[in-house]
């Protein structure tokens, strides 16, 4: 590198070291800065031969990351000196844990110990188990060190995906998907809102460029008309807020790219169609006391001028929820009778909502009031009691409550108690205490009788009745929503099914040797492919429990006997098999659409998966399944997500070619305003206008609306994009979905 370039990274490196002192978002003092300037020099100095993909210097990187966790996410010096050198272990051998130990104390070791076993992977004993998935356990156990691990490795991940762009496609696929997956719900439980947000667009900008690009510009094209919304919102209530005395501030913010996709997918409408885009927020100043009087009093002020709809009131203010986050919503028919949400929130619960954790222990310090984070770090902690599960399981486990909306419920004693939104009698029992949850026998909700998986409501109060001779069932994990519950199910009923299987196995070995059959892993084996069981414990839980008993046993030797006569017809068959399509290949390729795999398109065996139905023109991904070969998904599939992150080393990439006259069968969804003829024009549309042939057809009237669905069949999803586009244009219509 010339010393003009060498020069120029110098003055770059010092410019953003005095950047970083500056937003800092605590007061730094003088021993905090030395600390910061230690670390800064030292990760100068382990990174300076290192360049990242884009032939960035790499130091700019712990330096960006160090820059998040000062401003964005407001932690203390030393987890920005944690943040420095996070990197400096996993990529030199010089910088030992105990060197840092040495240099900046215990607890920055610790820190920077737990970053670096997240990135370090051990896979040793883990058969068929996603190796990401094994990544994202070690990455939640670090909880019960010190959660300022899990927030660094969010802030670390918000710049790496900031600077994606240099990354081939497939790693941002990859990244992406594990972005959303695991980092952006860490995040909101956090109580991160804006780095949440930022993880959520960047992460559908690489796994849905189209759909983040059209919504991006539509968005910058609706600017002019929110501020000016927002000026007309303020200059009705502004009067009355000054009137009062109050010192307040009106926000406008837009809801978030990723939201409003998720929207348009969920309720099938256009983004015109999203009448929430963006939201109001007040922010307002006042002493600690006060707060809780002055929301209601802003609220009163606002619901005297506009409408409130009254199912959309959301206090989080005398609950609020388990990440911290407080605040008024309500919404209301604002100017031009347009549905707004307006967010009323002090200046400590809008920092707490900006900055999360951080805001939150320095509110904590300074007012001595409860901290409901550490409450949620409990709960956590909890929910990582069983590392014994396997670890995608884990992560499912884990990851069911941390988008979870809450209820409030009430004890027996009158004690307030959060769950997540849909939980049961049975969640309630455990989140009360483990012995509890295992000894249920029933629940009285409101003084009534009512079956363990009755949906709980806020509000309601629950009594658990208990008995030592009670035990868990398989049925229980139909009952259990939360993370917690299921693992303690799951616990129980695998320590029981154990102990049958450790019998089973004994019992086995006995009717092998009475039918004359040598007991060992070959046989275990054949056992388990001839009754279709994954491992060798369930055959030996089901031998257990008579499941498969002699009479089965003897079907399975007779099965074998016939084995080398099958073998030599399947031979057989393969070949003429083979001969026939050798013959007829070039007929195939003339006809049908060609679904290719990899960069040298190769034509490989696979089936469709039901959960996407994916069709020809239709984006698609590959992805190779233990038992039934390679299945094909749709690129926005529900299970897109967790495939790509989990299992990126399974993912094939495919794509059509060419042309088909195949076709393929697809279901439409469509709503709106029943009125005579309209059922004759929609079929005019499908069967005479598009020429496509109309399989089903099921319409249901209720007043003066319908629900309709329709199934049809079509070569491409073009022809099911130009119908939809036409049936659209119809009086009547109010929605179309496929489905």
């Amino acid at each position: 590198m010339s010393d003009q370039k060498l020069e120029k990274e110098k003055k770059a490196l010092a410019k953003e070291y005095k950047e970083l002192l500056k937003i800092s978002y605590q007061s730094l003092n003088k021993s905090d800065k030395n600390l910061i300037r230690k670390a800064f020099d030292y990760a100068v100095d382990a990174h300076q031969f290192q360049r990242r993909k884009s032939g960035e210097a790499y130091i700019f990187h712990p330096i960006a990351v160090a820059k998040i966790v000062a401003h964005e996410i407001g932690l203390d010096a030393i987890s920005i000196a944690s943040a420095l050198i996070h990197d400096v272990v996993e990529d030199n051998n010089d910088h030992t844990l105990e060197r840092i130990e040495e240099e900046f104390g215990k607890n920055i070791s610790k820190i920077v110990d737990g970053l670096t076993k997240i990135g370090r992977l051990n896979t040793k004993g883990y058969s068929d188990v996603s190796i990401q998935a094994e990544n994202y356990r070690k990455m939640l156990l670090t909880l019960n060190e010190d959660v300022r691990v899990i927030i660094i490795k969010i802030a670390d991940r918000l710049h790496n995906m900031q600077t994606l762009s240099s990354m081939s496609t497939e790693k941002q696929i990859q990244k992406a998907s594990e972005t959303l997956y695991i980092y952006a719900p860490l995040a909101h439980r956090i109580g991160l809102y804006n780095i949440k947000t930022q993880l959520e667009d960047l992460g559908l900008k690489y796994t849905n460029p189209d759909a983040f690009n059209e919504i991006s510009k539509k968005l910058i094209e609706n600017k002019k008309d929110q501020d000016n919304y927002i000026k007309k919102f303020n200059s009705i209530i502004s009067s009355t807020l000054t009137k009062e005395k109050l010192k307040y501030e009106i926000k406008g913010r837009s809801k978030s790219i990723f939201s409003i996709n998720n929207k348009m997918i969920k309720q099938g409408i256009s983004f015109e169609e999203v009448y929430d885009k963006f939201a109001v927020r007040i922010i307002y100043k006042s002493k600690l006391e006060k707060e809780k009087f002055i929301a209601w009093k802003i609220y009163s002020i606002i619901t005297d001028n506009f409408t409130p709809n009254p199912t959309r009131l959301r206090d989080w203010i005398s609950a609020p929820k388990s990440n911290g986050y407080e605040a008024l919503h309500i919404t209301v028919v604002g100017p031009k009778n347009r549905w707004i949400e307006v967010q009323i929130r002090s200046e400590r619960m809008d920092e707490i909502a900006e900055k999360g954790y951080a805001a939150h222990y320095k509110y904590k310090q300074k007012n001595d009031i409860n901290d409901s984070l550490d409450t949620w770090i409990n709960k956590l902690q909890e929910a990582l009691e069983n590392p014994e599960t396997n670890a995608v399981d884990f992560v499912e486990q884990f990851k069911l409550n941390l988008y979870a909306k809450e209820i409030f419920v009430f004890t027996p004693n009158g004690e307030l108690k959060s769950l997540p939104k849909g939980a049961t009698p049975l969640d309630f029992a455990f989140a009360i205490h483990t012995e509890v949850g295992l000894k249920t026998r029933g629940a009285k909700v409101n003084g009534k009788l009512v079956p363990l998986n009755k949906i709980l409501s806020s509000g309601d109060r629950i009594e658990i009745l208990t008995s030592d001779k009670i035990k868990p069932s398989a049925n229980w994990l139909d009952y259990a929503t939360t993370a917690r519950a299921k693992s303690k199910i799951k616990a129980t009923l695998n320590e029981e099914k154990k102990l049958l299987a450790d019998e089973g196995k004994q019992i086995l070995k006995r009717k092998l040797k009475h039918l004359k059959i040598n007991f060992n892993d070959g046989i275990v084996t054949e056992l388990q492919k001839y009754f279709k069981l994954n491992t060798s414990q369930d055959l030996f839980y089901r031998v257990g429990i008579n499941t498969i008993d002699n009479e089965k046993l003897k079907k399975f030797i007779s099965s074998r006997s016939n084995k080398f006569i099958s073998y030599i017809r399947k031979k057989i068959s393969r070949k003429n098999e083979i001969k026939l399509k050798d013959e007829n290949q070039n007929e195939i390729t003339s006809k049908y659409d060609l679904l290719v795999f990899g960069n040298d398109e190769e034509r490989l065996d696979y089936k469709n998966a039901p959960c996407c139905n994916p069709i020809p023109g239709d984006e698609v991904f590959g992805f190779v399944t233990i038992k039934d070969g390679i299945k094909i998904h749709k690129k926005n599939c529900p299970n897109s997500l967790s495939l790509q992150s989990n299992y990126d080393y399974r993912i094939i990439k495919a794509k059509w070619i060419d042309s088909s006259l195949e076709k393929f069968t697809v279901q439409i969804n469509i709503t709106g305003i029943d009125k005579l003829g309209l059922l004759n024009n929609i079929t005019n549309v499908i069967s005479e206008n598009m020429n496509i042939n109309m399989k089903r057809l099921n319409f249901e009237t209720a007043g003066n609306t319908f629900v309709g669905n329709i199934i049809i069949s079509v070569k491409s999803n073009l022809e099911v994009n130009n119908l939809i586009k036409k049936l659209k244009l119809l009086n009547g219509i109010d929605r179309i979905k496929r489905t």
